[in-house]
């Protein structure tokens, strides 16, 4: 197939490689670089989030993300208790943690441990907890006559320490009342 397959690279292999094709109408070249890249965890460039916000009874993901060849291994802490896997929290192949049916218990400080054969690191962020958001009055079905004006109501309870916005769509597709001013009107409530 023309394929070179390298296995268990080390810094040696690094170099230009050049893939010659050749028959009895003439020959061809083609060049590329191969770079051999290690370096040991660092989240310098993606630090975790300091702050993480999931709503109760919810689910949560924490990203844990940094730059390392090869990829490192993961673990995570709470406060000084390692996690680990089980039926409401899950460590993901990717590194990210995963939080489901969160409750006030769920609150603190979590620990990304990433480590490979060049080093290791860590990164922090402090998990709060806020009330979910619900629809307390869902929009009604309503039946009205062509040339008559229709009113739907929408509210919802959520965390006071948190703006909520209501955003309004259509067979699918945002209503932008700046645009549609003239056929839409939102009517906020406090």
């Amino acid at each position: 197939k023309g394929e070179l397959r390298m296995q268990s690279l080390s810094f040696d292999d690094a170099g230009m490689y050049q893939c010659i094709a050749e028959n009895k109408h003439g020959i061809i070249y083609a060049n590329a670089e191969l770079k051999i890249v290690a370096s040991p965890p660092t989240f310098e460039l993606n630090p975790m989030k300091k702050k993480i916000l999931a709503a109760k009874g919810g689910r949560v993901i924490i990203e844990c993300k940094p730059k390392a060849a090869p990829k490192p291994k993961f673990s995570w802490s709470k406060g000084t208790e390692l996690l680990v896997n089980g039926s409401r929290i899950r460590i993901w192949d990717d590194g990210s943690l995963e939080i489901i049916n969160i409750t006030k218990l769920d609150e603190g400080r979590y620990t990304c441990f990433a480590e490979n054969n060049r080093g290791k690191a860590n990164s922090t962020g402090v998990l709060e907890m806020t009330e979910a958001t619900k629809i307390t009055l869902a929009p009604l079905n309503v039946d009205v006559t062509v040339g008559e004006n229709a009113t739907m109501q929408c509210i919802a309870s959520h965390d006071r320490t948190l703006d909520l916005t209501f955003i309004w769509s259509l067979n699918g597709f945002v209503i932008d009342f700046e645009k549609e001013h003239e056929h839409y009107e939102r009517n906020v409530m406090v």
